[in-house]
């Protein structure tokens, strides 16, 4: 199997059964995010060591203007889609196999996780995953300890509260906090 299959295969939302040949490379190109992050998060990297890094882990070009502060985990890293003047803070863990997009101008705070996959509910298919991505728009800020469910959207500008679980779409211009995060406040952007 070809990667670009695999992430077309993921991106379509395939269902993805355990134990199978799809499985299976999935799992072989997560042997090279885990050895691209072992990488990152050994010992001190320029910034420009650590764009480097991050280009080889997503197979994308990154824009200089991008920061990370390790550690940082992913366990596939083929599917991260990052914009310009992107920051990530330390001890960030992205489960990408589903597609993360990050927008520009996005913050992630310290320690969030953003998890594409969920498995089945039946206990004998349980190894089995369903693909979803995350997308966030322009100038989000995600809040330290955040968690981002599969198949959420978080709109332009809005922000996550410290701490939140994002299970659901999250509209422009908004603040949401809480488990589950919900829309406690409407930020104006017209100043």
């Amino acid at each position: 199997m070809e990667l670009k299959k695999l992430i077309e295969r993921l991106n379509y939302g395939e269902y993805i059964v355990g134990g199978s040949e799809l499985h299976q490379f999935m799992h072989k190109v997560s042997q090279e995010a885990i050895k691209i992050t072992s990488e990152i998060n050994s010992g001190y990297h320029t910034p420009e060591e650590i764009r480097r890094l991050m280009t080889e882990l997503t197979g994308c070009k990154i824009d200089e203007s991008f920061c990370l502060f390790p550690p940082f985990f992913s366990d596939f890293g083929k599917n991260i889609h990052i914009g310009k003047n992107v920051f990530i803070n330390s001890d960030c863990k992205f489960q990408d196999q589903g597609g993360i997009f990050i927008g520009d101008g996005v913050l992630i705070g310290h320690n969030v996780v953003l998890a594409t996959l969920n498995h089945d509910m039946s206990p004998e298919k349980r190894r089995g995953m369903y693909p979803k991505p995350i997308k966030t728009g322009k100038n989000v800020w995600i809040g330290s300890n955040s968690t981002v469910l599969p198949g959420v959207t978080i709109g332009d500008n809005a922000v996550i509260g410290a701490g939140s679980v994002v299970t659901k779409d999250i509209p422009k211009n908004t603040v949401a906090a809480g488990n589950p995060a919900r829309v406690i406040k409407t930020i104006d952007v017209s100043k």
